[in-house]
């Protein structure tokens, strides 16, 4: 009888062998050869599971928002709500190893992005996702009677979607400039200045 291969199954292991590639030896190395070779895998087979090297790494892109998005949906929101909106929000920040790891592959991904556009519908997926997070985060103070009278809720939903941006972006650029201590206590901070009334936000020692 011949073997049955359940090829979505294979395409995961393909794919989780080639971020192993991208975080050992960059994204350059994330050859066809190499990546076989780490799936345990001939170089042949592979076109079975990916016909092009793109659409491995649009693959493994979407493996990474997929990490993310579940992540927030297994997160959830209650009183008091501030704690529980900046840990949506940090899921998306290099607070740990493991993210820290992420944001790089996926900022890696994202360079060959004007290069490969087949790349850019997920990239832009990812970015949707953060943007949706921060909108719903100044819903919640809006409809919680938290956030202050006449805030425009549109306004600081990008405020709020390039602050958190813009922190990935640094932290990647300057790793260990800003502790994870430091990133929760400016997300407090901001969170704090929507609200009518001041939270108590952690002190720095």
């Amino acid at each position: 009888m011949p073997k049955i291969v359940d090829h979505e199954k294979q395409r995961h292991i393909v794919a989780q062998a080639a971020l192993r590639v991208i975080q050992k030896f960059g994204l350059e190395q994330a050859t066809v050869r190499n990546i076989a070779k780490e799936a345990g895998l001939s170089v042949g087979s592979m076109r079975h599971y990916f016909s092009t090297q793109v659409e491995l790494f649009a693959f493994c892109m979407g493996l990474y928002a997929q990490r993310v998005q579940n992540r927030v949906a297994e997160l959830t929101v209650e009183k008091p709500f501030l704690p529980d909106l900046k840990q949506l929000l940090l899921q998306f920040l290099p607070v740990n190893e493991e993210r820290t790891k992420e944001i790089e592959v996926w900022f890696l991904f994202n360079a060959k992005v004007m290069i490969y556009p087949e790349l850019k519908k997920v990239s832009e997926e990812m970015q949707n996702g953060l943007y949706r997070t921060a909108e719903f985060v100044i819903e919640t103070l809006v409809e919680s009677n938290l956030a202050k009278s006449g805030l425009d809720a549109a306004l600081e939903a990008e405020k709020l979607y390039a602050l958190v941006d813009g922190l990935a972006i640094h932290q990647l650029m300057q790793p260990g400039r800003l502790s994870p201590e430091r990133l929760e206590y400016l997300l407090d901070q901001h969170l704090s200045s929507l609200c009518i009334r001041e939270e108590e936000s952690p002190r720095l020692s």
